[in-house]
């Protein structure tokens, strides 16, 4: 049984991802800070007959990370596919516009979504390479793609997630022709805002288009 391992996983996005891969036969490795979070979106997956486990870390804490993934190949064995959606990490009033911008509010967010998203590639990515299969999805704001999408105020989320983007541009291009996939989902709604197209269950069905077609390094949501 394949696995798919969704790192800030939450009870939005991230459990209906679950979900639509869990429906098509993927076991699910949940991971973000709280394990009682995940143990109980864990049970909710259970409830509808797919396997899944939650696996407490930071990714902000890389030895931390390191051991969750190491739990998860020790239950599933080799991950099959990475989804990568931090949910914000910061609050509105770390947000800083690009005049307010520095080296020590900029440096956390780069931590969290450029290295965080790093380093949970290179836990899977060396042997996805040597299977010579293997898919890595990563998830960020709209503002990533386009940076006058949001409002002045996400002036350091904005650089710190168009790097992540960038690192997964660079993958892609590595990884074409081979079993590898990589691929980026800038989403420029706000998730269950109003209306089907913003609902989580709805988005999460893109991902397992993504996954099937492998084709192109971004897709954004909604389509450009």
């Amino acid at each position: 049984m394949p696995t798919i391992a969704i790192v800030g996983a939450g009870p939005g996005l991230g459990l209906s991802i679950a979900t639509v891969f869990g429906r098509h036969g993927f076991s699910v490795a949940l991971v973000s800070r709280t394990q009682d979070t995940l143990d109980r979106l864990a049970a909710e997956l259970g409830e509808e007959g797919i396997d899944a486990a939650g696996f407490a870390a930071d990714i902000t804490d890389r030895p931390s990370l390191v051991t969750a993934f190491a739990r998860i190949e020790e239950r599933y064995g080799p991950v099959d596919v990475l989804e990568f959606s931090p949910s914000p990490g910061m609050s509105p009033e770390a947000m800083v516009a690009p005049l307010d911008a520095t080296v020590e509010n900029i440096q956390p967010e780069l931590d969290y979504y450029l290295y965080g998203g790093l380093a949970a590639a290179q836990q899977v990515l060396p042997d996805m390479i040597g299977r010579d299969s293997g898919a890595l999805l990563f998830t960020t704001g709209g503002s990533s793609k386009n940076p006058l999408a949001g409002p002045p105020e996400f002036g350091n989320i904005a650089i710190a997630t168009a790097a992540l983007r960038a690192y997964v541009m660079k993958l892609n291009q590595v990884t074409a022709g081979t079993g590898v996939y990589a691929a980026h989902v800038p989403i420029s709604t706000w998730i269950g805002a109003a209306g089907p197209e913003s609902q989580a269950d709805t988005i999460a069905e893109h991902y397992w288009d993504i996954y099937t077609r492998r084709d192109g390094a971004e897709h954004p949501y909604p389509a450009a």
